[in-house]
């Protein structure tokens, strides 16, 4: 099949950014390497829309929570990667959490079945002459990213991303541990808890510091992440840090004291059967027998098997705010656009949200016509102009959504009722935005 535009990478901005454009009537040839004989150091499948650390598109409350907002905005506008999130979703209290396989081969399926679509196992390593939208994401192969380098001119900023572990249900402990998620949100069963008294989180925190760690001395003087920093690298600032962290104990009552306990551990169920889940908030750059030897001290854990142990990649993105205009296309060359983590957001949803933004601009060209961006007000329109202008590129970081993101709220409003009027600002734009 002949094509009107190419999607280079089938992660999730790219399987959004096709989905868009096929769905406007467009001839997608969407180009994946993985299955092609290339592959990553984060990918374990050729599924499209792997998902390679948390299982997670964090909150669903679209009421109070940015990314909650953001979910509630892709679905309006027929999002296939919140579709198939809705689809594949396993418990997590607030948040929309899926069975990663089930999620990944949903959207495989989809895109697979669509007329409009080829999909292409192959890898691409000089920019396009014809329109292309490029999502290859933070592990984005070599010699593209030499073309890319040598196109803008600038050195790709990069920062780690690393990756938590998955335990088997079944070696979980859950005559120590035990089942609910915070505040006694979802329903009750959807997070495992293990308890540290004091004297067991200090011997943690002790082991975690001394374990042995993995060095990447090729990644020297490269920034983590602050959203998905590793476990050791936040033990380090301070032996109470993982305690207002990942590990805080607050809204859990231990049934064993009837209290919080000082520390805890949560689990999330990772697949859709119930058998697998990771651990929380605890991406690690330890050695594979540390990890073992070390998270099997945290009660409830001592017996556990890993399904797949942590692990740490590098993430590169562009100066966005330099290099790319309101419609994410590349100020030198206008007929590619990027769309994802590359671009520097952070987070599944995110990166969706962009290529679902990049797809529709794509179409809208291809169609002759122009489309006006998506308000600021909106999580969309917020995210998009935090990318394209709203960062200083010398200082741009990735960056999640957030009502930070977002135009103030005008006049002096109580705290408790601000996040519900930037909702409810957001769906007013919305709605004007799509109806024009």
């Amino acid at each position: 099949m002949t094509h009107d535009i190419q999607v280079i990478g089938g992660g999730l901005a790219g399987s959004e950014a096709a989905w868009q454009l096929a769905e406007a009537g467009f001839r997608v040839r969407l180009s994946e390497m993985r299955g092609g004989g290339d592959a990553t150091a984060a990918h374990h499948t050729d599924d499209l829309a792997e998902l390679v650390c948390s299982n997670s598109f964090r909150s669903d409350d679209a009421d109070s929570n940015a990314v909650g907002l953001l979910h509630q905005e892709m679905r309006a506008l027929g999002s296939l990667i919140l579709r198939e999130g809705d689809r594949t979703r396993v418990p997590a209290g607030s948040a929309l959490a899926v069975d990663r396989d089930g999620f990944a081969a949903g959207v495989t399926a989809a895109l697979a079945a669509h007329p409009n679509v080829t999909i292409v196992r192959e890898r691409i390593d000089i920019l396009p002459d014809a329109p292309a939208i490029i999502a290859t994401g933070p592990l984005t192969a070599p010699a593209l990213s030499e073309a890319i380098a040598t196109e803008t001119g600038k050195d790709a900023l990069a920062f780690f991303d690393a990756i938590a572990p998955i335990v088997h249900r079944d070696s979980i402990d859950m005559e120590t541990a035990w089942f609910q998620s915070r505040w006694n949100k979802g329903d009750g069963t959807d997070y495992i808890n293990c308890a540290m008294s004091k004297e067991e989180y200090h011997a943690f925190v002790a082991e975690l510091l001394a374990a042995e760690k993995t060095e990447y001395r090729e990644w020297e003087n490269v920034p983590y992440f602050e959203g998905c920093m590793p476990i050791e690298v936040m033990a380090e600032r301070g032996v109470e840090t993982l305690r207002f962290g990942p590990m805080k104990g607050v809204g859990l009552d231990d049934p064993r004291t009837g209290r919080w306990p000082y520390a805890c551990v949560q689990l999330r169920q990772d697949n859709a059967l119930g058998t697998l889940w990771n651990i929380v908030g605890f991406q690690t750059k330890l050695k594979h027998a540390e990890q073992v030897r070390v998270f099997r001290t945290i009660p409830g854990l001592q017996n556990a098997e890993f399904a797949r142990l942590g692990g740490l990649h590098r993430n590169t993105f562009l100066r966005s705010p330099e290099l790319l205009d309101g419609e994410l296309r590349l100020k030198s060359r206008p007929a590619i656009r990027f769309a994802g983590q590359v671009t520097g957001c952070e987070g599944y949803v995110e990166s969706a949200a962009i290529g679902l933004l990049a797809g529709r601009f794509a179409a809208a060209e291809l169609a002759g016509r122009s489309l006006p961006s998506p308000p600021v007000e909106t999580a969309l329109g917020a995210l998009l102009s935090h990318i394209t202008g709203g960062a200083a590129a010398d200082t741009y970081q990735p960056m999640n959504v957030n009502f930070g993101l977002f135009p103030p709220i005008p006049g002096k409003t109580k705290k408790a009722d601000r996040k519900r009027m930037y909702t409810d600002r957001a769906r007013e734009a919305l709605a004007g935005w799509v109806a024009a």
